[in-house]
């Protein structure tokens, strides 16, 4: 998950070699971090280099939490998002590597309950397809559904059956958090455990990643993680606290939390092809099969960069000579990356507990160009000047949906003929209550979501969420018909609900 206008900055240059090593990390890190946090208003950051073996910096920046000024350190807890999708990649290709499944067996063999809308894409797709989004889906599709649901793992996969995706198997790249969903119910499928304990007992344990948690409900326990980081986005052009995402039911896509002391030894271990203080810890081969190119996300089109491909989690790269292994992640409130360039043996992440920001891209870019001795670039200074501009013109869109809503006068009683049930066959259900003067939807699947509906002529209103990141949109309200849009970083697609 990212918001809207990161889409755009998704080509990320990347690349590593600390023989320069750089002046930049070595004399300019504090300076460029504390000043570009305060022009991003970012309320916190926390980063970790390592290289040859070793962590040359694990370090926080800022507060965790912006009201009591508790400071982030090497050990506050960030929810990691999509950076989870390495984990559940690794987990499938170790269960290869001990004869357990093949990449190419059909995922109908291991999940009876997997179904397609077509039936020969449901014999046919394969679990290199699930973790390499090639399944047909387009970017996001489905993830409204998806995203912080009630619905368990199971009864997302089942979903898929109405799920009509926009391109056909193995057509092109989109990004499907659907896909890792599927392949981490496939472990249970094939061992004794759930995809949460097998993260716990082949990564976590082994590394001594004590603060790392694979629950909502860890993450949010202060005395399971004391150190957890609260979540921040922008609420009507100010950046302001939210609640975090429970994400458990997407869990093997995006549900890890954890710090940047110990995504540093998941970062060594990475490098060091599966060791980690002496002991092999993966395979070394199962790591080389996780970077292995299993289809293509886009032919590369930046200097320096030739090549965007996807593995097992992992985007792979190519910048100015080097191979990149790399992944962001993004939840409500949460922006994070991990780099690795295995060629030089270094690598780094960076976590920070605020959406509204591209410090966390921008400052990924200076650190691969420092560490491949390349010159200094404010990467920092120009997005900002893209992001400053796109929420000028976000928030100049909304004042004037809420202004011809403020302007217009409907029918005296047209919000109580909207109350009722609407169905959507991919969704579910949302329920709408009519007032005086607006009217209130809720969601089945989604019971903190709520909605507020105020029209703005006789067929479209304007919608507005209780929780922000969904966004503001200008929706469709007519023949029984209500249209639901959130923002295109949750889903790009629009969801028609017809009332009962």
């Amino acid at each position: 998950m990212i918001r809207k206008s990161l889409l755009l900055l998704t080509c990320v240059s990347v690349s590593t070699v600390l023989t320069a090593q750089g002046s930049f990390i070595r004399d300019s890190l504090d300076t460029y971090i504390n000043r570009e946090m305060k022009r991003w208003n970012l309320p916190g950051l926390a980063i970790a280099i390592v290289k040859d073996g070793k962590v040359l910096l694990a370090k926080g920046y800022g507060y965790a939490d912006a009201k009591t000024k508790k400071p982030v350190t090497e050990e506050t807890v960030f929810q990691i998002a999509s950076n989870s999708k390495a984990f559940t990649g690794t987990s499938l290709a170790l269960l290869e590597h001990y004869k357990k499944i093949g990449l190419n067996d059909k995922v109908k063999s291991y999940l009876p309950y997997f179904n397609m809308q077509e039936a020969w894409k449901t014999r046919e797709i394969s679990i290199a397809d699930v973790l390499s989004h090639r399944i047909g889906y387009e970017t996001f599709q489905t993830d409204l559904v998806n995203w912080a649901t009630t619905r368990t793992r199971r009864q997302l996969i089942e979903n898929m059956v109405n799920v009509t995706p926009k391109f056909g198997l193995r057509e092109t790249y989109g990004y499907c958090n659907m896909g890792f969903l599927v392949a981490g119910e496939i472990i249970p499928a094939v061992t004794d455990t759930s995809w949460d304990d097998y993260i716990r007992y082949h990564y976590l344990l082994p590394l001594g990643m004590k603060q790392t948690v694979t629950t909502y409900e860890d993450f949010m326990n202060a005395s399971r993680t004391p150190a957890a980081s609260k979540a921040y986005t922008l609420i009507n052009g100010q950046v302001g606290e939210i609640v975090p995402a429970n994400v458990n039911s997407l869990a093997p896509a995006a549900g890890i939390s954890s710090s940047v002391s110990d995504l540093s030894k998941w970062v060594l271990m990475q490098l060091g092809n599966g060791m980690y203080n002496g002991k092999q810890v993966v395979p070394e081969e199962v790591i080389a099969r996780t970077r292995e190119s299993f289809f293509i996300e886009n032919p590369g089109s930046r200097k320096g960069n030739n090549f965007n491909t996807y593995g097992l989690g992992w985007f792979l790269k190519d910048a100015y000579g080097k191979k990149v292994v790399t992944h962001d992640g993004g939840a409500n409130g949460f922006l994070s990356k991990t780099v690795l360039i295995p060629e030089e043996n270094a690598g780094f992440v960076i976590l920070t507990n605020s959406d509204a920001q591209y410090l966390y891209e921008a400052l990924g870019k200076q650190l691969t160009d420092d560490l491949l001795g390349r010159p200094y670039n404010n990467y920092s200074r120009q997005y900002y000047a893209f992001f400053e501009k796109n929420q000028a013109e976000e928030q100049q869109e909304i004042r004037e949906l809420r202004a011809l809503a403020a302007k217009y006068k409907p029918a005296k009683d047209v919000y109580t003929r909207l109350s009722g049930v609407y169905v959507n066959k991919v969704y579910g259900t949302i329920t709408v209550v009519g007032k005086e003067k607006s009217a209130e939807l809720s969601f089945e699947f989604h019971p903190q979501y709520t909605g507020t509906i105020r029209l703005i002529n006789e067929a479209e209103a304007l919608i507005e969420y209780n929780d922000p990141t969904l966004g503001v949109h200008r929706i469709q309200v007519k023949d029984n018909v209500i249209e639901i849009k959130v923002s295109d970083f949750i889903d790009m697609d629009p969801y028609l609900f017809t009332k009962k």
